[in-house]
């Protein structure tokens, strides 16, 4: 059963209204949810498989890209050309894309996986810049906005929203009488 709802608000000191239907909003964050943490998951996943392999020649490592891949004109270029080779880099890629994946999967701790793989993402989109701000920050397919800043907005939302509360355990833990008694626990959920 479809629930229409309307919503009033300011944005950008304009008011806003509009009719929203809480079982297709309900539908949209859960299935965003589950993709944008596969997405995670499996980036993280195949890295961490790999740098795990038997054979130490084919073992992940960030550091060829790092090094190597960073596009000329990149502003940050030597700031990650020094990450290169960093074990710390590696581990934090590989285990942050696989556990915040698996979060958003689970609906485990939305917030603060959100959060971080928002962070992750400006990260890589600052990775991909050919040029600065007078060059028109442009990157590989356009000007400004790559995959990268619609992962980073999507999981905004996601954090935003509480989407762990939608079939995820996030609705579990906020019924526990510690995450009701501690505030700032519940800032992690949602």
């Amino acid at each position: 059963m479809s629930t229409k709802n309307r919503m009033s608000t300011e944005l950008f000191g304009r008011e806003t209204n509009f009719e929203y239907s809480e079982t297709w909003i309900g539908y949209a964050l859960l299935g965003m949810r589950i993709v944008m943490g596969w997405v995670l998951f499996q980036g993280g996943v195949t890295k961490l498989i790999t740098y795990l392999d038997a054979d130490p020649s084919n073992n992940w490592t960030a550091a060829g890209y790092l090094a190597n891949a960073i596009p000329a004109g990149n502003p940050f270029a030597g700031a990650f050309a020094a990450m290169a080779g960093m074990p710390l880099v590696d581990m934090l890629n590989m285990w942050g894309l696989t556990l915040t994946g698996l979060g958003l999967l689970l609906g485990a701790l939305v917030r603060w996986n959100a959060f971080w793989g928002a962070v992750m993402m400006l990260f890589y989109w600052a990775a991909a810049l050919e040029g600065g701000l007078l060059a028109g920050l442009p990157l590989a397919h356009g000007w400004v906005v790559d995959d990268h800043l619609v992962y980073a907005a999507l999981l905004f939302g996601l954090g935003a929203f509480g989407a762990g509360r939608i079939f995820g355990v996030d609705s579990y833990l906020e019924q526990l009488d510690f995450v009701k008694n501690n505030r700032w626990v519940r800032l992690f959920l949602g």
